[in-house]
Formats: C-alpha cells, sequence, structure tokens
C-alpha cells in the first residue's frame, strides 16, 4: 500500500510542478519506494521556499478532496487526445494504460495506484536539490512517513525553545536575538585580537 501511495503521489507532485514552475516541467528520472519518492525533473533554477510550499499545499489539496484515481486502458492515439503525459523518448504500445486523478493528472503508467487520493493521507516534501545541469530533485513522504516528519519538526521545535527558554510562539524571535548576539559578539572578539 505505501508503495501505491507514493507512486499515485508522484503523479501529483508533476502535476503540481507543472502548475507552479510551469509546463516546460518534464520527468527526468523518479524512484519510488514504500518510504519515500523521488521525482527528477526540468528546471533551470532551484526551486524556492515559496514554490515548493505551494506544490506541497497543491498535492495535499487533492489529497483532502478525496478524488478517485481513474485507471483506463484505451489506445495511444486516445490516451495522447485526453491530454496523458509520456516519458519522452518511451516506446509505447498501441493500448496504452492511462493513469488520472481528475483533472489535475492524466499519465501513462503501469504502476500500482491507490484507488482514490485520501489513501495518501499526507505528503511532505523533505528536500529539493539539483542533480546536474537544468535538472532539479524532489524527495518527499508520504502516510506515516510524512507524519513522523511533522513530529520530528514539532520535537526539533520544542527542544529549540527548552534551549532558549521561549514560548512556542517565540521560536523565531529568540533564534534572531540569539543570532544577532553571536554576531556582535564574534565582531568584539575580532576587535580585540587586532
Amino acid at each position: 500500500m505505501n508503495l501505491a501511495r507514493n507512486h499515485t503521489a508522484t503523479h501529483l507532485l508533476q502535476a503540481a510542478l507543472r502548475k507552479v514552475l510551469g509546463n516546460h516541467v518534464n520527468q527526468a528520472g523518479s524512484l519510488v519506494t514504500p518510504d519515500h519518492l523521488r521525482f527528477d525533473f526540468t528546471h533551470f533554477s532551484p526551486v524556492t521556499q515559496d514554490e515548493l510550499d505551494k506544490i506541497e499545499a497543491l498535492v495535499n489539496e487533492e489529497i483532502l478532496k478525496a478524488v478517485p484515481v481513474t485507471i483506463e486502458e484505451m489506445a495511444l492515439d486516445a490516451a495522447k487526445e485526453k491530454g496523458a503525459m509520456a516519458l519522452f523518448g518511451e516506446k509505447y504500445g498501441d493500448i496504452v494504460r492511462v493513469v488520472s486523478v481528475d483533472d489535475f493528472s492524466c499519465e501513462l503508467c503501469g504502476g500500482s495506484h491507490v484507488a482514490n487520493t485520501s489513501v495518501i493521507g499526507t505528503f511532505r516534501i523533505t528536500s529539493e536539490t539539483g542533480t546536474g545541469s537544468g535538472v532539479r530533485r524532489i524527495e518527499a513522504v508520504t502516510g506515516t512517513k510524512a507524519l513522523e516528519v511533522v513530529q520530528k519538526v514539532d520535537a526539533d521545535i520544542v527542544h529549540i525553545n527548552d534551549l532558549l527558554k521561549a514560548q512556542k510562539d517565540q521560536t523565531v524571535e529568540k533564534v534572531e536575538a540569539t543570532v544577532e548576539t553571536a554576531h556582535q559578539l564574534q565582531k568584539q572578539i575580532e576587535q580585540l585580537n587586532q
């Protein structure tokens, strides 16, 4: 089931990437395991945090809509007419398998998928990096693995607040103040060393 969650989430991710970054985005490779997913795609620059937040939100919106995932077999020409995304350079037979999530995502695919987006649970991007010229990589998790990531972030924030003696709503300002103090102390040390 986790493999199917991550595979369907990969399709949602590609659609969200195209909506946020543009139609120049194409798959350049992927890896789907029960623990995580990795998606390589064409793009000319690093994806900003704001863009990543929008992409993650779009995927989670489709998950929360509880949309049925439709799998159909049809002629390749009919699939192209339907707008199904295909991997560049791949050879396809006369009859292909089309996986659709409402009007959000439509791709040629032979892998396993969930029957409804709600089964994915939740989606969380864990990293975005470059792999080469014009190719970016996003790694992400779904379901219980995504919840584990959120729980780890929450635990880290609690630990940081304990170290800074800060309330939950003061984390950012306390960190900023601590960093500013460290910069001032570093300047003083440099002046004293001169």
